[in-house]
């Protein structure tokens, strides 16, 4: 073989260092040197493992959360049901969603289980995640909730068209409204600065508590040195009380991957461009809240709890130095940081 040419684990590892992966796959040692690795999907496999498990771990908490919101909306005063009063209630969507989460993770465990675009960019901004594996986890993550909307609807259609009609597909405030199963809606009393707001402490709530869970240095969560492999179960209770205590106005989206990835899989199935003006263009302020939120949630645990020295506020000037002189060598920029903190 002609030295020249890469090897097939030499052309994986080049692609995952593209995008911003470590050179080698999360592999148990036992994996590592089997014959199947030769393979062509083997190595497709190899090089976006991490992606691919985004993708299913987002799938996951989607199929589950907007499966829990069609079963509750679709029966709702079903006299049938075991209660005579359908198959769920406003808590019922609240454990779909935690459930969603916690498995969720459990799924994405090698890819660092993130399955929000916001979180994701929280950890490359404070925790030094790599930037170039943003752009691929947030595709991965958006078309897992695309695609897990997609067979919701699938899974749903029937239900939906005896709720609303054959072929009839309304948004909130219609009294028959499906389009709240996909994604989510303001109650129509709220300005768009009490949307935004909602949207917002949610999601500063949501970083915050993330950054506790994942600090090995806090003893305080559940007992541990850190969350530890406790962390899903402390996700399921956090999106649990997230949903009992904050959803209400604007359901808690929190999550780019979540609500826009579905809510373009509503307006593709059928419900038309009423899912982008419905409250006042709403659409937009999931998106942006989610990230303005888990920015100013990991900042607040980094300027008055976080002690480690992967964060930018444990730096100079709290980490601004680093946007003005970027071509400071790193190396540099430590003995800097050493030499202030002394």
């Amino acid at each position: 073989m002609d030295p020249s040419v890469p090897s097939k684990v030499e052309r994986v590892s080049t692609v995952r260092s593209r995008f911003g992966l470590q050179p080698n796959a999360p592999l148990d040692e036992e994996h590592q040197d089997l014959d199947h690795h030769e393979l062509l999907w083997s190595r497709i496999r190899l090089a976006m493992r991490e992606p691919f498990a985004e993708f299913f771990g987002t799938f996951i908490m989607v199929l589950f959360g907007d499966g829990s919101v069609a079963q509750v909306l679709l029966s709702a005063g079903l006299e049938t049901a075991p209660g005579g009063n359908g198959f769920g209630e406003y808590q019922s969507i609240s454990w779909g969603w935690g459930l969603g989460v916690m498995l969720g993770i459990y799924v994405a465990g090698d890819s660092g289980g993130f399955l929000n675009p916001a979180i994701t960019f929280c950890f490359c901004l404070y925790r030094k995640l790599p930037w170039r594996r943003f752009p691929i986890y947030l595709i991965a993550q958006f078309l897992g909730g695309f695609c897990a909307a997609g067979v919701i609807y699938a899974n749903y259609v029937a239900a939906i068209n005896s709720f609303e009609g054959a072929g009839i597909r309304t948004v909130p405030p219609s009294p028959t409204a499906t389009a709240g199963i996909f994604c989510t809606y303001p109650q129509a009393f709220l300005t768009k600065t009490n949307q935004f707001f909602s949207e917002f402490i949610t999601a500063t709530l949501l970083m915050f508590v993330i950054f506790a869970l994942k600090d090995e240095t806090n003893r305080g969560a559940m007992g541990k040195t850190g969350a530890g492999p406790f962390f899903p179960l402390a996700l399921f209770f956090l999106i649990f009380g997230l949903g009992a205590c904050f959803g209400y106005e604007t359901g808690y989206a929190i999550n780019l991957a979540r609500d826009f990835g579905p809510r373009l899989m509503s307006y593709a199935v059928g419900y038309g461009p009423a899912v982008w003006s419905a409250g006042d263009y709403y659409f937009w302020v999931p998106i942006v809240a989610s990230f303005l939120g888990c920015t100013f949630g990991g900042f607040l645990y980094d300027v008055f709890i976080y002690t480690g020295p992967e964060s930018p506020i444990n730096t100079p000037w709290l980490g601004l130095k680093r946007i003005i002189r970027p071509s400071v060598p790193s190396s540099q920029r430590i003995k800097e940081s050493e030499r202030s903190s002394a």
